[in-house]
């Protein structure tokens, strides 16, 4: 079957990284490898980076099948794209699937959309297509497939064995040269392991694998890094800073296949904090940046958030990598009873590190988290407004201040820290001109984006 896969630009009033980072798809590159070995035919649209408009991308293609991936804030633009691919031709049949299908499905309903894929995307959306081939009617597929999302199903088995053909990087490869990650150019995307074995109460990755983690055999990621070409490569693993033997493994393999890959990771600070050897090994064998949801300065709320750290192996995490010169991104959430002292005491803290790159947002209680259940009541703002669901957004009033001067000091932060002129210094020596430039574009561009709630003291 002719298969269209087609990642959504977002909202314009979404506030995200985009701004700063375009990672490649790599949902869709596993999902085209892994048909195409059916004998399927597959196109890529990557509609964050195209110009045309998307029902241009159906028009003489004899597509039978449109699938789609999707965040939370996308869900009502992959609705309009469903409506485009059914005023175009009833017959195309619309599938979707990614994180927000696998944890909050019924999202998705909706009158255009024919498939939603629950649980073991690749399989599902394998089998969907071996039974439209044989003619067989939509509503017989969505019962008799278990990973077809409808409300009756309960149960659903999450297989944990990884047998996949590499991602279909080819699909991309008009895109490739765009795709970055904040300050590292053409970067690629690596998925190692699955879920985490931790449990933050604000923290999506634990739903999708329905709190289970596993891995991949290092000897299969190492093959997958020799097809690579972009010497950057992100590893997008909720963690990849879990097992000690493995990463030594990993570590010991790059080396014996002669492979130099300059790499960003995400990796917990008390992990890192109590493993200076194990990241100087990972530096030796290119990690150059790690992201850590250091998330508070205060003790209290990393215990409110199941977090598991403190505020002083935060700090040494930080030290640790930046003393080994590595750079440090960090996620962190304000609390909705903030005062302005408490952002003038987040900026000094975090301009105690050498260089503060930080995500700044309010705290976000999604839709299938544990903190979402406890303050769902709580939300001003409504779901179907999923475009504003984008962890930047305020969903919850502000106890202390008006919204619009949270707003402020959420950007007032940014522009104390990691926007401040010695930052700008920073990364125009570090990384360049271009690099520089394409930065502070997305930093001009969330600054209006923030600027316009802070007049209109709106969501």
């Amino acid at each position: 079957m002719n298969v269209l896969l087609v990642r959504a630009k977002p909202h314009k009033n979404t506030i995200n990284l985009q701004s700063f980072m375009i990672c490649e798809p790599l949902e869709l590159e596993y999902v085209s490898s892994y048909l195409e070995s059916f004998g399927h035919r597959v196109e890529i649209v990557d509609m964050i980076l195209e110009k045309k408009n998307f029902g241009a991308f159906l028009v003489n293609k004899n597509i039978d099948v449109v699938g789609f991936t999707s965040y939370l804030p996308h869900v009502n633009i992959i609705k309009e794209y469903a409506r485009t691919v059914k005023d175009y031709d009833q017959k195309i049949k619309t599938v979707v699937g990614g994180i927000q299908a696998e944890v909050i499905p019924q999202d998705f309903v909706d009158e255009n959309i024919d498939f939603i894929i629950k649980v073991n995307g690749l399989k599902t959306f394998k089998e969907i297509l071996a039974n439209l081939e044989k003619g067989q009617e939509k509503e017989i597929i969505k019962n008799e497939i278990a990973g077809v999302y409808t409300p009756e199903k309960k149960e659903y088995l999450i297989d944990t064995h990884f047998n996949y053909p590499f991602p279909d990087r080819i699909k991309t490869r008009q895109y490739r040269d765009r795709y970055n990650y904040i300050y590292h150019e053409k970067c690629a995307t690596l998925k190692t392991s699955f879920g985490c074995p931790y449990q933050c109460e604000f923290c999506f990755c634990t739903e999708i694998t329905g709190h289970q983690y596993f891995a991949r055999d290092i000897e299969n990621v190492i093959e997958e890094i020799k097809t690579i070409e972009e010497e950057n490569i992100f590893i997008v693993d909720d963690n990849f800073l879990v097992d000690i033997g493995r990463i030594k493994k990993f570590c010991e393999l790059m080396k014996q296949n002669n492979l130099h890959k300059n790499f960003i990771m995400f990796g917990r600070a008390d992990f890192i904090a109590e493993n200076e050897e194990i990241i100087k090994m990972l530096k030796d064998c290119g990690l150059q940046a790690v992201f850590i949801g250091i998330e508070s300065f205060k003790e209290k709320e990393l215990e409110n958030f199941n977090k598991k750290t403190t505020v002083e192996m935060n700090v040494r995490a930080v030290q640790v990598l930046e003393n080994m010169g590595l750079n440090c991104y960090s996620g962190i959430i304000v609390d909705l009873d903030w005062e302005k002292k408490d952002f003038d005491h987040l900026i000094n803290f975090l301009n105690g590190f050498k260089h503060p790159m930080i995500n700044v947002q309010p705290i976000t209680p999604i839709p299938g988290t544990p903190i979402y259940e406890k303050l769902k009541e709580q939300i001003i703002i409504p779901r179907e407004r999923y475009e504003l669901w984008d962890m930047a957004h305020l969903l919850l009033q502000p106890t202390r201040m008006s919204k619009s001067r949270f707003y402020y000091h959420i950007l007032r932060t940014y522009y104390k820290t990691s926007v401040s002129l010695r930052a700008h210094r920073y990364i125009l020596k570090k990384y360049g001109l271009k690099v520089y430039l394409r930065t502070l574009k997305g930093a001009l561009h969330i600054t209006l984006q923030y600027l316009k709630l802070i007049l209109a003291g709106e969501g």
